[in-house]
């Protein structure tokens, strides 16, 4: 077997989806807190700003205000340095340093029973989850488009957008860190002739038609209604997805991320895990349309459509 071949089988794709699938659960815990860490020191900054205070108000700033964000920056500087690699991975219960073999995908779980070896705190059954699913999500993409160089990049797509799909599902947000570098990705991806049967001009068509389709859906329900029925993130997701399936792959991204969301909506409801006022964020279905389509292939999902 050629060493392409052998490197880009499912089963070895499934081996490096397990190790990626270990370093997106940090990316998902620690994603979240850099944003409002940013968040709280852009608060600080405001407080601070006594001619931006004036500027909006038209009057000198309450005496107290620069002071609050004075001591607000002092208490971010006395946080731990926190960074998506570093410091290492810790029981968030004792703070038991994560040990390497404390660290094997899906085996170190079992070996330890689902607990953390020094405190005994449960350690939740998602973390093994993530990883045998971006394990079979590596293989499925390898099974489906085979032994070529493309197939490493569809295997990042997919890693980013499960990433994507688990906090928003968490904290109803989609980083801006982590959904434009993917839309610029796939925009470069096309350019360089990376992906087969996507142009740039392809590739740019698909991300304008994946954003502003959504935009517009946000806009026309606002000026409706008064309401927000969408987060931004969600056109530049749907962009991202433009740019590496092609504006053909739009309308069926949207169509299913529809369809699961009102089932998975509506089963949450009637199982009382849907609180009143609460909403289920559209993002996990965007990327899982996204997933769908990648893996299905276009041309299949446009047949079904009756648009081949």
């Amino acid at each position: 077997m050629p060493p392409l071949d052998l490197l880009l089988h499912p089963a070895a794709l499934a081996l490096l989806g397990l190790v990626i699938g270990s370093f997106l659960n940090v990316v998902v815990h620690r994603m979240p807190l850099l944003l409002e860490r940013q968040w709280w020191a852009d608060v600080a900054g405001q407080l601070a700003d006594r001619d931006g205070y004036r500027r909006i108000f038209g009057a000198d700033a309450p005496a107290g205000l620069a002071q609050a964000g004075g001591t607000l920056e002092k208490s971010l500087g006395a946080l731990q340095p926190l960074g998506i690699a570093r410091p290492g991975s810790r029981c968030p219960s004792c703070g038991h340093r994560i040990r390497w073999y404390e660290n094997i995908p899906v085996l170190s779980w079992l070996a330890l029973k689902g607990r953390c070896s020094a405190c005994k705190t449960p350690i939740g059954a998602r973390y093994p989850l993530v990883e045998v699913a971006t394990a079979l999500l590596f293989a499925a993409v390898g099974w489906k488009l085979g032994a070529q160089p493309a197939t490493l990049l569809w295997c990042g797509v997919v890693a980013v957008l499960l990433a994507l799909a688990l906090i928003d599902w968490d904290t109803t947000v989609l980083p801006d860190a982590m959904t434009l570098p993917l839309l610029w990705a796939g925009l470069v991806a096309a350019a360089a002739g990376w992906l087969p049967g996507l142009d740039a001009v392809g590739a740019i068509t698909g991300a304008a038609v994946g954003y502003l389709s959504l935009w517009s859906v946000y806009w026309l329900f606002k000026l409706t209604t008064g309401k927000e029925g969408m987060g931004y993130g969600d056109f530049k997701l749907l962009g991202a997805l433009g740019a590496w399936l092609g504006w053909q792959a739009v309308l069926p991204i949207v169509l299913f991320a529809s369809v699961l969301g009102a089932v998975v909506g509506i089963g949450m409801k009637l199982g009382g895990s849907l609180r009143e006022g609460r909403f289920v964020p559209f993002g996990p279905f965007l990327a899982g349309g996204g997933v769908g389509v990648l893996l299905v292939g276009l041309p299949q999902v446009l047949a079904w459509m009756g648009w081949a």
